[in-house]
């Protein structure tokens, strides 16, 4: 049943991975030059509509090893990355949750963490092609995380017991990520990270629920971004660092391993 299960989450993860990624440019090319791809994927460089068959996730990427099977053209390797990072983000999640024996509770909490997963994947996938992040996205992801919060909130309260601490130790996470991230901010002028990035670290810093669990997950972002980014940086000279993906990275990581990363504080 867990098994079946992971396999599910994968293939899902996958198919929104590919969905998110087709409406990031959707809504770049509608905000930016106020054009429309159409309700079907088509080749962005021949504007062929695609067959059912090549927009397979993953796979038809493989099978058509990055190329437009019309006329060639090289599609990208975001879109890969994009369906990859998704499935194994909803993997990685699914670990988080005994299928067999998890309350109704539970999987409220755990649906609302997938959705909040794809909300941050979609604002990953966008600042990692265009370096923005849209802003109804960031309040989406907010939102979602406090509501995150509220049911956890909600599982204590249901369980008998009556201790606020669960809010006020999410609240003080939030205030720690996305507020070092505003002050990194505010003291770079914005050269170091960009103005969105501490609304999606502050969203991030809630569904942790840990201000502990919050530096690790600091820890984790500036690491990852530094190991890939660096040789970039080394090469090219100045290059402006895209930190949401870094973010969305960091919640997956640290969310997965949670209570391995608490039970050694």
């Amino acid at each position: 049943m867990q098994l079946l299960f992971f396999i599910l989450l994968f293939v899902l993860g996958a198919a929104i991975g590919s969905f998110l990624c087709c409406q990031a440019r959707r809504l770049h090319l509608r905000d930016t030059k106020k054009k429309k791809l159409g309700r079907r994927s088509v080749c962005m460089h021949c504007k062929k509509q695609l067959k059912w068959y090549d927009n397979i996730p993953i796979i038809s990427w493989l099978v058509l090893r990055g190329k437009c099977r019309n006329c060639h053209h090289k599609i990208g390797i975001a879109e890969f990355l994009s369906e990859i990072f998704c499935a194994l983000t909803f993997l990685a999640l699914g670990s988080t949750i005994d299928v067999l024996h998890a309350s109704p509770m539970e999987w409220g909490i755990f649906v609302t963490v997938i959705i909040f997963a794809t909300i941050m994947c979609f604002l990953g996938i966008y600042d990692g092609l265009y370096g923005e992040l849209p802003v109804l996205f960031l309040y989406l992801a907010i939102a979602t995380s406090l509501v995150i919060v509220i049911l956890r909130q909600a599982a204590i309260f249901a369980s008998g017991g009556a201790s606020w601490t669960p809010t006020l130790m999410a609240l003080a996470s939030g205030a720690v990520l996305g507020g070092l991230y505003l002050l990194l901010y505010l003291i770079s002028k914005g050269k170091w990270v960009g103005d969105g990035d501490w609304l999606l670290a502050l969203a991030v810093g809630l569904s942790l629920g840990s201000p502990w669990l919050a530096i690790i997950a600091l820890f984790a972002a500036n690491f990852s971004a530094t190991v890939v980014m660096f040789p970039i940086i080394k090469q090219k000279g100045n290059h402006k660092l895209h930190f949401g993906p870094f973010l969305v990275f960091a919640f997956v990581i640290t969310f997965t391993f949670a209570n391995i990363l608490e039970s050694m504080l």
